[in-house]
């Protein structure tokens, strides 16, 4: 019998691609998100051989925008948004407007209308929500200050976008250059008014019922003890408030799961809402890539390439100068400005939309859409390589007079308050979770020096507060094992749960110091071969600590006292 498995082959043909060429960009030292867009080359319409379905792609890429944007809400209160206002709204405005005059001037160039050149320049001035927080997140950026700064500018191009997109339907006729009169000022004025006040009420629905109802339902699920459960109750509400958010107050899927994760982030279980969604957040993120990487047509390198450069130019130069030029007149540090700058040297989903609106709307030409798309593709694949530069600028800057910064030294800005510790002969102890706050309390009881290497923020700043020493960064990274003198400690003790990761930490550390006694946990008997193979000293396997101490507390009981009760006959 014959079924359509269109979604089936989309999903599958997308992600193994995905994985084949991102996997052997990874090998070249490239960034696998150059492997990911070159997937969807391959099964686009425009290359030879399978070709996927494109709009089932974009369907699922933009579950990938709305998990993403989910996780970044968790990680980002509505105070570090404000936080950041005061550079992000003036900043963002102008740099849409420095973006938008260019585009235009490369329209008229070329020969199209000012309404052209207007949705063209506007599409180029906002950057991809995935390709920002992915570069944001692989340099451990989202929670300092040029992540809030780069996450707000962010969030205020949305808006931005949203509202274009609301009110371009109704000055088509004014920009096709038709009677003014079919646009007049107070058909233009309702458009605006309603969606600023569908927007006002989201947010104030979200504020007032969402804070309340949200964080109490995760918590009666949580308390249920299933899991499952709560990893679909994350999953609904991501999927739920941004779906409800579009088709309620049409609000962007995307800002509708940011506000639900902002909101859900003051939970306690904001870290454990996080995890559970990582994994789908990772693979629909690769297949927004592939749908991207389909609309791109390699024919038009030849056909165009002045406008081709022209317009990426625009997107990685032009963009990236005003928004270094905007950061620095407001007093930031040179580092802050080209981290920003670099973030926004990019364009993706919104633009996507723009154009297409624009050419349905008969304002801009195919042309247009065709050189967004190659422009996209273009500056994502680029966009890496600038992040790479900025992390050897800085590293440059920050090394002493005379000294050749190492490689790896290069990626020390991914990291916060690293203040190099005093203590020698101590224990590094890795994560402060559950497992990993019980290890501590053993420490201090024993009256071990120890310090705390944590990735989470908000719980180095809590550690703090109770006089424990922390360093907070990613173990694995080189900077901060510096930071915690493994060289010098006696004990390194790796108490996160991802054998994976914890695999790379064990590894350098092994490396610099091959003496270390490094002690490890474990879920499997895979990850303990893992993480011995890695150069672990000894792995706890939790299974195994279990079913030790229920038996001891067996063997410790008399003979049919089991409990309180008689053993069974």
């Amino acid at each position: 019998m014959h079924q359509d498995t269109t979604l089936i082959s989309t999903i599958v043909v997308g992600l193994v691609l995905a994985f084949a060429l991102g996997a052997l960009a990874h090998r070249f030292r490239i960034s696998p998100i150059v492997g990911y867009l070159l997937a969807g080359v391959a099964v686009g319409p425009f290359t030879p051989g399978y070709v996927a379905d494109q709009r089932l792609a974009n369907q699922l890429a933009e579950i990938g925008v709305i998990l993403l944007m989910f996780g970044v809400g968790l990680h980002f209160s509505l105070k570090d948004l404000l936080s950041v206002r005061a550079i992000a709204i003036p900043g963002a405005v102008a740099q849409i407007a420095l973006a938008t005059m260019l585009g235009l001037g490369l329209a008229l160039w070329l020969g199209w209308s000012v309404g052209g050149g207007l949705v063209f320049g506007l599409a180029l001035s906002v950057a991809s929500t995935v390709v920002l927080l992915r570069a944001l997140q692989e340099r451990r950026l989202v929670e300092t200050e040029r992540g809030r700064i780069a996450v707000g500018w962010l969030i205020v191009e949305d808006l931005a976008m949203v509202l274009t997109l609301v009110m371009l339907p109704a000055l088509a006729p004014l920009l096709r250059g038709e009677a003014a009169g079919t646009a007049s000022l107070a058909g233009l004025a309702l458009p605006v008014a309603a969606t600023l006040g569908k927007v006002a009420a989201f947010v104030a629905s979200m504020l007032i019922i969402g804070r309340r109802v949200i964080p109490w339902v995760l918590h009666y699920i949580a308390h249920t003890g299933s899991r499952e459960l709560f990893r679909l109750a994350v999953l609904a509400i991501a999927l739920g408030v941004a779906f409800g958010a579009a088709k309620l107050f049409d609000v962007s899927f995307a800002l509708g799961a940011f506000f639900a994760g902002m909101i859900l982030s003051e939970s306690e279980l904001s870290q454990r809402a996080a995890q559970e969604t990582l994994p789908l957040r990772d693979a629909f993120a690769v297949l927004f890539f592939v749908s991207v990487g389909m609309l791109f047509d390699p024919a038009i390198l030849v056909n165009d390439p002045g406008p081709v450069l022209a317009t990426v130019l625009i997107i990685i130069l032009g963009k990236s100068l005003a928004a270094f030029a905007i950061v620095r007149l407001f007093g930031h540090p040179t580092d802050t400005a080209l981290t920003i700058s670099a973030s926004l040297a990019q364009i993706g989903e919104f633009s996507f939309i723009l154009a297409g609106l624009g050419v349905a709307l008969a304002l801009m030409p195919d042309q247009g859409n065709d050189l967004i798309l190659v422009g996209a593709l273009l500056s994502i694949v680029v966009n890496p390589f600038l992040f790479t530069l900025v992390d050897r600028f800085t590293a440059r800057r920050e090394a002493p007079a005379g000294a050749e910064p190492a490689p790896v030294e290069a990626e020390a800005p991914q990291t916060t308050d690293l203040v190099p510790t005093a203590l020698s002969g101590h224990a590094v102890l890795v994560g402060h979770g559950r497992v990993g706050g019980l290890i501590a309390a053993a420490l201090r009881e024993a009256g071990i020096p120890f310090l705390v290497v944590e990735f989470d923020g908000a719980k180095a700043a809590k550690l703090r507060e109770q006089g424990v020493e922390v360093i907070t960064g990613n173990a694995a990274e080189e900077a901060v094992a510096k930071a915690a003198n493994v060289a010098g400690a006696k004990w390194l003790l790796v108490a996160i749960p991802d054998a994976f990761e914890a695999g790379q930490i064990v590894e350098q550390a092994r490396a610099i110091d091959p003496g270390l006694a490094i002690i490890a946990r474990a879920h499997t008997d895979a990850d303990v071969e893992h993480l011995r193979k890695h150069g672990a000293t000894a792995v706890i396997l939790d299974a195994s600590e279990m079913a030790r101490a229920m038996t001891a507390h067996v063997a410790a009981s008399p003979a049919g006292e089991a409990g309180g009760r008689a053993a069974p006959q």
